[in-house]
């Protein structure tokens, strides 16, 4: 089985082709406010260094969000284009649960993303990676409320913060993600929309 996988959730291009659990090629790369000219040119370029046509994929596991609204945006047209005119399964995953599926650690996952004015895109999961708090668009000092309650756990992210962190970077598991997201429940691919947790600036003006 092969999938595509994408994440354009930041400023950062996390894409792979997985087959039975062994990883064909991949990127990870900060492209900076360049990823929307070169997202897909390099998937172009990483099914060929695979030698893998784009009709070969069996399934699609595409980020929708939180993050960048203009990144998750590139990545779920790319992969809604495919999936569409292919004919291929899509599915979706949180930016913030591939963060903690890519944790080595067994312990508590905190994934988090700065997303200004103090507040973060958060989540908490525990060792099996199993929802203790969900996503949300949340007030650092809120989280960390929540966090008072927990005996050990793991920060993840590649942010920085205004406050001083210890921090666990986050380098996805390409290989991991997909082996627990390759039997997910596929959706029609117009019904794949980003999944921002808050309000654009321009709705929040409104």
């Amino acid at each position: 089985m092969k999938i595509l996988y994408i994440d354009t959730s930041s400023s950062y291009l996390y894409s792979a082709i997985v087959e039975d659990d062994k990883l064909l090629s991949s990127i990870q790369n900060d492209y900076g406010q360049a990823l929307s000219e070169v997202a897909l040119p390099r998937i172009v370029e990483m099914f060929q260094k695979s030698s893998i046509s784009p009709k070969d994929i069996d399934k699609i596991i595409v980020v929708n969000g939180p993050g960048s609204f203009t990144g998750i945006r590139i990545g779920i047209t790319i992969a809604k284009v495919y999936a569409w005119s292919l004919n291929i399964p899509i599915t979706t995953i949180t930016s913030l649960e591939a963060m903690a599926i890519s944790s080595k650690k067994e312990t508590v996952h905190v994934p988090i993303i700065n997303a200004r004015r103090g507040y973060v895109y958060g989540a908490i999961y525990d060792k099996d990676y199993n929802i203790i708090f969900k996503p949300k668009h949340i007030k650092w000092e809120e989280l960390k409320m929540e966090l008072n309650k927990i005996d050990d756990y793991e920060l993840i992210s590649n942010d920085t913060f205004e406050e001083e962190l210890n921090t666990k970077a986050y380098s996805p598991d390409f290989v991991k993600i997909i082996s627990i997201y390759k039997d997910k429940e596929c959706i029609n691919p117009h019904a794949v929309n980003p999944d921002y947790l808050k309000r654009t600036e321009a709705e929040e003006k409104l």
